[in-house]
């Protein structure tokens, strides 16, 4: 295959990454070849890139990745992974003459407006403007990411974010408590220590350990063997275990509240939009009340949360698909 005239897009993460092939058509993108690979089985990402294209005729004319980690003048060093990613550097050993590296979650950010109706469950209803300028994107997954898009002059402009790790804020005496109890632990307490993979054990262990709450027998068993953070969510989800359910609701609650912070911050006329690993899981705990409650829990403000919608994304290829999109971008300024 002649792949002279297309892009590449890569969704890269500590345990796989994505690679696809682009080619416009009609208007329109064309996916033409895509695949994953073992991240930690490849010392670089160009050895990946270089067996994803081993055997095509030609060179795509534009490449972008979504990375976990900040990207900073080209460089990035992945959050979960032995890797140092240089634009310049990944560019002459793959010989793709133009390549942009950016964060992860800036490249979901990129795909939010040409997200569809099958690709998204609303959780919160609101009333988005014909034209809508700004958009959020929170997702918690192994850790907390977040960003922002915004839409001027019919171009994309993303502001990436390491502010999953600004400071945990409680709203009420529970989380009040859950704050001492972290803060003992780890000294600074971010959100990430709250919602994420491994925020949810922390409340857990909150619970155990300061509410004196006794876990059933099958919940201990079972995390001898499994993710914990997976048998608290499953636990929960299933009403097996007063004290996972118990747990799952703060860990909702402080996601609603953290939502509604980046929504007032940002105005999102667009909506919030949640990402990463964990929300599609929850869905049917995301839709019992407790979130939106906790995201329009802004006082005086509230009445600026009302019209704002709140979207699971369920397309778990977003990263992807926006990563694609900057490529095209790039292609055509």
């Amino acid at each position: 295959m002649n792949i002279e005239n297309t892009v590449l897009a890569g969704d890269t993460g500590g345990t796989k990454t994505l690679l696809a092939l682009y080619e416009a058509q009609d208007g329109q993108r064309k996916e033409i070849k895509k695949a994953h690979f073992n991240s930690r089985d490849y010392e670089r990402l160009e050895d990946i890139i270089e067996a994803f294209l081993a055997g095509e005729t030609g060179r795509p004319t534009a490449a972008a990745f979504g990375i976990p980690g900040p990207v900073v003048d080209g460089v990035v060093r992945s959050t979960n992974l032995p890797w140092v990613i240089e634009e310049k550097t990944l560019s002459q050993h793959v010989q793709i003459p133009h390549v942009k590296l950016v964060n992860d979650l800036a490249a979901t950010a990129h795909a939010l407006p040409s997200l569809t109706v099958d690709e998204l469950v609303t959780i919160k209803n609101g009333e988005t403007p014909a034209h809508p300028e700004r958009y959020v994107v929170l997702a918690p997954g192994t850790g907390l990411g977040q960003s922002f898009l915004m839409r001027h002059r019919g171009k994309s402009i993303v502001i990436a974010s390491e502010g999953g790790h600004t400071d945990f804020a409680p709203a009420n005496e529970v989380e009040a408590e859950l704050y001492l109890y972290l803060y003992r632990k780890f000294g600074h307490v971010s959100y990430e220590r709250t919602i994420s993979g491994s925020g949810l054990p922390n409340i857990f262990d909150f619970l155990v350990d300061i509410k004196n709450a006794k876990p059933s027998k099958a919940t201990l068993e079972q995390m001898q063997t499994q993710d914990k953070a997976a048998v608290i969510s499953a636990m929960a989800l299933d009403a097996l275990d007063p004290v996972c359910e118990e747990a799952l609701h703060i860990f909702v609650s402080i996601l609603g509240t953290k939502a509604g912070n980046l929504a007032l911050n940002f105005l999102s006329d667009g909506g919030v939009y949640l990402g990463g690993g964990i929300p599609y899981k929850i869905l049917p705990k995301l839709s019992d009340g407790a979130f939106v409650r906790s995201f329009l829990n802004k006082g005086r403000m509230q009445w600026v949360l009302d019209s704002i919608p709140v979207h699971v994304i369920t397309n778990n290829q977003a990263a992807l698909k926006g990563a694609a999109q900057i490529a095209f971008e790039i292609n055509h300024p």
